[in-house]
């Protein structure tokens, strides 16, 4: 068996739950694996460029302004 196609059951605090529970519904959808795992993502994009000693930013552009993902 695959272990990345295997479900696996994680404790989290209550607060999280709450969040991942927002954060689903503004996706609309009903799956909170999927939001893991697009946070998973960004979180592992984040430490790739900053192992290369590059920084994850968002830009806004009608502010002109530059944000930088802090983890």
């Amino acid at each position: 068996m695959d272990p990345r196609s295997s479900p696996v059951t994680i404790q989290i605090s209550g607060t999280s739950a709450l969040l991942l529970t927002r954060l689903a519904e503004s996706l609309r959808s009903d799956d909170g694996g999927a939001v893991l795992m697009r946070a998973l993502g960004l979180l592992d994009l984040a430490l790739a460029a900053q192992r290369q000693g590059k920084r994850l930013a968002v830009y806004d552009p009608v502010q002109n302004a530059i944000s930088e993902v802090a983890f």
